[in-house]
């Protein structure tokens, strides 16, 4: 197998820009929501919505985009989104109102969607040796957790100093540089026999995840009702037909046969339930450390650092242990390892909780570190390098799904148990009560108006409410984990061969290593 050259390794570091970004951006998003909630007074709804919105789109996207990449170029793609994702962050930064940060963060994650799979794809290319390719790989993922180490120092710095959305312009000096050595050091790539761009497929794919996680994100505190049960019918027909549309097309846009292979399938579970915990721990956290104990943004982003960084040693160490230990067993004692994280959080959350927060941070982080790591490795080497860009598609499919599902299911679980929680002191007129249960963000600012005795009795209801529902969260999380690690267990202990569509032309069986 041919061994990278020194060009390669440069190309590597080129390419980790916008997954740097990418992290960043998620991480600085969750310490700034504090601020955007002070300034443009979103909803509780609007909220979740402005850090969902960018992952739902992106998420439709990806295997589109994905599929694209491999028709047009993979690197061609990549500068096409670093261009337009650096443009509508500038935008994003200056928005006057939730409606167009929304707006605005839905750009993004269209123009997002072209740099995630372009940068696992070329990788895949890049590196043939399958240790190399291992090690890419351990690269690629630990630069999520070292950009989510960078992103609350950095922003909170920022946070401190400036206005919410200098949070945005973080992109700017990132993707120029992008932009001026990708092409010179990263070689382009494609499928040489591509099918035809799937317009259909497309709808289809995102009409299937947009009203599933809507109705997930309504269940929480609308209940079972038509606006629950009519979105997720039409998400549930929508990706029926979508794979039925696959399994029709002699080239598809995505190969869903792929997903009759238990290590392909279980690696994708693994692969997302791993990020619904991250994320849905980071959601609740950064307000935990912001509102309930009145860190600064910064000292919050600082009280994080170790968990990340143990993220990345896991994610790194791992390339070397899976020469002596089966990556399936590996992943099972990660995913256990973050369960306990949880655990943590469950038997020791309080209003004054600060050590027990970065402990269960740091053991939550080792195990989604080495989970992630190995299971992106088994997604991407199960296919042939021509079909890169669909197999990275669905490892990033996988992961925004991730994020999406984590602030969704445990952002809204959270922000249903505070509301119902929350025992309001007297004399607040209905508006301040309004403001005060739909997020904490909201109460805080309401207490801001109040005289002294009545903020605090408001604010100490407040956090007390919060933190019911963190413990509530962090039995979800538990079982998210356990759960994981049972799938992995009943899927990764053998290595099965994959077989893709015998009609798709450029495919070829390969091995999941």
């Amino acid at each position: 197998m041919t061994k990278a050259a020194p060009r390669d390794w440069v190309a590597l570091a080129v390419l980790m820009l916008p997954v740097l970004l990418v992290s960043v951006d998620n991480t600085v998003l969750a310490f700034a929501l504090p601020g955007i909630s002070s300034a443009l007074q979103p909803t509780a709804a609007q909220q979740l919505w402005i850090i969902d919105i960018y992952p739902l789109v992106l998420a439709g996207l990806l295997v589109a985009m994905g599929s694209l990449g491999d028709r047009i170029g993979r690197r061609r793609l990549l500068l096409v989104g670093a261009t337009g994702f650096a443009a509508v962050s500038v935008a994003a930064a200056y928005a006057p109102s939730a409606e167009l940060l929304v707006t605005a963060r839905g750009v993004l994650g269209f123009f997002g969607a072209m740099l995630m799979p372009s940068t696992l794809s070329l990788l895949r290319n890049i590196f043939l040796d399958a240790a190399q390719r291992r090690l890419a790989i351990a690269i690629w993922a630990s630069c999520f957790a070292a950009g989510a180490a960078l992103g609350p120092i950095v922003g909170g710095f920022l946070l401190e100093h400036a206005w919410w959305g200098s949070v945005f312009l973080l992109a700017v000096p990132v993707l120029i540089p992008l932009l001026v050595l990708a092409p010179i050091f990263v070689p382009e790539s494609k499928d040489p026999n591509p099918g035809r761009i799937d317009v259909m497929s497309i709808a289809l794919s995102m009409l299937a995840l947009a009203p599933i996680v809507f109705a997930i994100k309504k269940i929480a505190d609308s209940g079972l009702g038509a606006v629950v049960i009519v979105p997720a019918v039409v998400g549930v027909v929508a990706l029926v037909a979508f794979v039925r549309r696959q399994l029709r097309r002699p080239n598809p846009m995505l190969d869903v046969r792929l997903f009759r292979v238990p290590t392909f399938s279980g690696a994708v579970a693994v692969n997302l339930l791993s990020v619904v915990s991250l994320v849905g721990f980071l959601f609740f956290v950064s307000q935990h450390l912001q509102l309930v104990i009145g860190q600064s943004p910064m000292e919050a982003g600082l009280s994080l650092v170790p968990g990340l960084a143990v993220m990345v040693v896991a994610g790194m160490s791992v390339v070397a242990l899976v020469r002596w230990v089966q990556p399936s067993s590996i992943i099972v004692c990660a995913l256990l390892l973050s369960a306990t994280g949880y655990a943590l959080v469950f038997l020791l959350a309080s209003p004054s909780a600060l050590a027990p927060i970065i402990v269960a941070f740091a053991v939550l982080g080792a195990g989604i570190g080495a989970a992630e790591t190995l299971s992106n490795d088994l997604i991407v080497s199960s296919v042939p390098p021509t079909k890169a860009g669909a197999a990275s598609a669905v490892s990033e499919t996988a992961y925004e799904m991730g994020a999406v599902l984590g602030t969704a299911i445990l952002g809204s679980v959270l922000s249903a148990s505070y509301s119902a929680h929350l025992l309001l002191p007297a004399g607040l007129n209905p508006e301040q009560a309004q403001a005060a249960r739909e997020t904490l963000g909201g109460a805080h600012a309401v207490a801001g108006t109040l005289p002294a005795d009545r903020a605090d009795a408001l604010l100490a209801a407040a956090g007390s409410a919060f933190d019911s529902g963190v413990t509530i969260t962090s039995g979800i999380g538990v079982a998210l984990m356990i759960t994981s690690a049972g799938i992995a267990w009943c899927t990764l202990r053998r290595n099965r061969v994959v077989h893709a569509a015998p009609e798709s032309r450029g495919s070829r069986s390969a091995r999941a290593t």
